[in-house]
């Protein structure tokens, strides 16, 4: 049972939508251009050595060809290869001759067929194969045979049938001696070692796995995305004209580096782009390959780190060799804060061996561009403040260009971008839907149109309406409905939860207009308020932030009003209402007894800046104070206009939602219109802290 209010401004980006085939801008390819522009040298290798060397003498150990070693190294494989096989076979072979009968004449054959001792024989042409009934001496030898293997002389005129059936000898259709043969031994000698090959295709593909695929570590090299590939431009990115303004320098450079060249000028080694999650930096980036038809090369920033140390540096080298080969290129280097953070200060934890030297890797890397490459490395992050003050120096990063969250204009443009292909009725009006939708980037813009589309699909509509938007904005703020059979008593004190946070939230001069309140079961929460301003705002006042606080703590001081009792219902209130309260005392200078300095930093503990324990102590206690002000104000109002409080309560029990025109009407609270806007706080202060819903409470 939560107040819902303006969500947190921030930057700005849109997610890529594909440009149509005249969209692009056609690559300059005149003779003169394709003079000067640099030829890619496909064939070319990475050094084999680590280092770079200058002003050497010709012919020493340079880049030479390495294709002899790797020639050397294929020939002792098949070597070796061709001699396991002989050995294989040989044992094979010897095996069969020494598990066969024993050799003996034609004479001795006829000598034990004569005797009656033949059992069985199997002749193969003129070779004959048998066994005898008793084992018999060998003729000139020591030991006895009891099968044999001879051969009969093709002058032979007897008749060895007669005499075999006259002796009882059986005549077999099979061999009597099994033997494998030569195909057979060949065959066999070659399983091990394709069994060994396996196995090692195998590992190798593991480890190709393990470490990512990239060149010298089992995987193959990293490809750019071709450029006839890359639709998106500068046509799919809006709202944050004044970003595209700065990278189009960039794009201008990459598309005719001379007229910069000409005046000394060089181009960025490499920009920043910083701002919150969804603003569009990835998408920006790839407009801006798209807009200069040149290769682009991307990558995460945690793709370059591994468990064993030394392969984030060699994924870099092997990335910025391919760029190279195919300049002019981009670069493009995602949540970079995850190898480039402070690798000293009050930020840094612990140490990390590979992350380090990844990190170094792409300095030296930025250091080695001499600004004539066509090279150009762009990255993004949404936590420019704990970067390595090493990567922003000038040479490196030479510009951070903030991407910020659109305006109302810029909301309305990135809608714009993203229906391009959904039908829409006629009673849309995309202009209205932006100013209903502050905070929004450009991600969550697009996840707006995309839950219209859906909610209209699920309706079996062909055009997506106003009512499809405002439902999916309400599921996207709100939270899904969720079916629940509350009971009487407990709906009932969730209908004065809610109308406590509505009614205070009118009453406040200069609060954020009531668009909608209900007591239908949403997310997490059993009731929502949602409050949102009428135009963007980029700084707030005390009053302003008291005036939160006061709507924020309305649920509970209506509950303890009514019921006098305090429930797990206002559990999110609280931590809103503290939340403002701490950024007041701690971070914007809102109290008389602290003073105007900062005390609490965005993230860590406060000690590790120098502030002593009094100081913390007496921010709490002015938290405390301005919490419990705020709390007695509230149930002031509430007193003073109890019968507009019942009045909401009692239109909620009967429609469970109130429209923004309903809730003022039942209220008989005029609409305000928004008059002056709020002073802005010195340096620019941050938004308040968005009052999400409340979870459901305990049971």
């Amino acid at each position: 049972m939560g107040r819902e209010s303006l969500p947190e401004e921030g930057p700005l980006v849109t997610e890529p939508t594909a440009a149509p085939p005249d969209a692009r801008r056609p690559r300059d390819d005149s003779p003169a251009r394709r003079e000067q522009r640099p030829a890619p040298r496909r064939d070319e290798r990475p050094p084999a050595r680590p280092w770079r060397t200058e002003g050497m003498p010709p012919g020493y150990g340079g880049d030479g060809d390495d294709e002899s070693p790797r020639r050397f190294r294929w020939l002792n494989a098949v070597l070796w290869f061709l001699l396991g096989y002989a050995l294989l076979f040989g044992l094979l072979t010897a095996e069969d001759h020494m598990g066969g009968g024993l050799t003996i004449s034609y004479t001795e054959f006829i000598r034990q067929v004569e005797a009656g001792n033949v059992e069985q024989v199997f002749a193969r042409g003129q070779t004959i194969q048998g066994e005898l009934r008793e084992p018999a001496r060998v003729p000139d030898g020591e030991g006895t045979y009891e099968q044999f293997v001879t051969e009969r002389p093709v002058f032979a005129e007897d008749d060895l049938l007669a005499q075999l059936e006259e002796s009882g000898a059986t005549v077999s259709a099979t061999p009597v001696i099994d033997e494998r043969g030569t195909l057979a031994n060949l065959l066999i000698s070659l399983a091990p070692i394709l069994l060994l090959v396996a196995f090692y295709a195998w590992l190798f593909r593991r480890q190709r796995n393990l470490f990512g695929g990239f060149p010298g570590l089992g995987g193959g090299k990293k490809k750019p995305v071709d450029p006839e590939k890359v639709r998106v431009t500068f046509d799919d990115v809006a709202g944050i004209d004044e970003v595209k303004r700065e990278v189009y320098e960039i794009v201008d450079f990459l598309r005719d580096p001379e007229k910069y060249q000409r005046v000394g000028a060089r181009a960025p080694k490499g920009v920043l782009l910083a701002g919150p999650p969804g603003t569009g930096k990835t998408l920006l980036a790839r407009a801006t390959a798209g807009e200069a038809h040149v290769p682009f090369f991307s990558a995460s920033a945690s793709e370059f780190i591994e468990m064993i140390v030394g392969v984030g540096a060699q994924r870099v080298r092997e990335l910025f060799n391919e760029a190279r080969k195919v300049a002019p290129s981009i670069i493009f280097i995602d949540e970079i804060d995850t190898i480039g953070r402070a690798r000293a200060g009050a930020r840094a934890v612990g140490g990390h061996d590979e992350r380090e030297q990844t990190l170094n890797q792409i300095l030296t890397e930025m250091d080695g561009f001499s600004g004539e490459e066509g090279v150009v490395v762009l990255a993004a992050t949404n936590r420019p403040d704990v970067l390595d003050p090493a990567l922003l120096r000038p040479g490196r990063f030479d510009r951070t260009i903030m991407v910020n969250p659109p305006d109302q204009e810029g909301r309305a443009a990135i809608l714009r971008v993203h229906t391009r292909k959904v039908p829409l009725a006629d009673d849309v009006d995309l202009d209205q839907l932006a100013r209903t939708t502050p905070g929004m980037t450009g991600a969550d813009l697009a996840n707006l149109v995309n839950e219209a589309a859906l909610t209209a699909a699920r309706r079996g509509d062909v055009r997506v309406t106003t009512s499809d938007f405002l439902e999916a904005l309400e599921k996207i703020q709100l939270g899904a409905a969720r079916s629940v059979v509350m009971p009487p008593e407990e709906r009932r004190r969730t209908a004065y939860h809610e109308a406590g946070h509505a009614l205070l939230g009118m009453l406040q001069p200069g609060a954020d207009p009531v668009r909608k309140v209900s007591i239908i079961p949403r997310g997490r929460a059993l009731g929502v308020t949602l409050s949102t301003p009428e135009s963007d705002r980029y700084g707030y006042d005390e009053r302003y932030l008291r005036g939160r606080i006061i709507g924020a703590l309305g649920g509970m001081a209506a509950e303890r009003l009514v019921f006098d009792v305090v429930t797990t219902g206002a559990e999110n209130d609280l931590e809103n209402a503290t939340r403002i309260a701490r950024s007041m005392v701690g971070r914007w200078g809102m109290s008389e007894r602290v003073g105007p300095v900062s005390i609490l930093p965005q993230e860590g503990d406060p000690r590790m800046l120098g502030i002593s324990d009094a100081m913390l102590h007496t921010v709490d206690e002015e938290v405390r104070r301005v919490i419990e002000e705020c709390y007695e104000e509230a149930r002031r109002l509430l007193s003073e206009h109890r019968d507009k409080l019942e009045a909401i309560v009692q239109a909620l029990l009967e429609r469970e939602t109130l429209e923004e025109d309903e809730v003022y009407a039942v209220a008989g609270i005029p609409r305000q219109v928004e008059g002056e806007e709020p002073a802005a706080l010195d340096g620019g202060a941050q938004p308040a802290p968005q009052a999400a819903e409340e979870p459901t409470p305990a049971s």
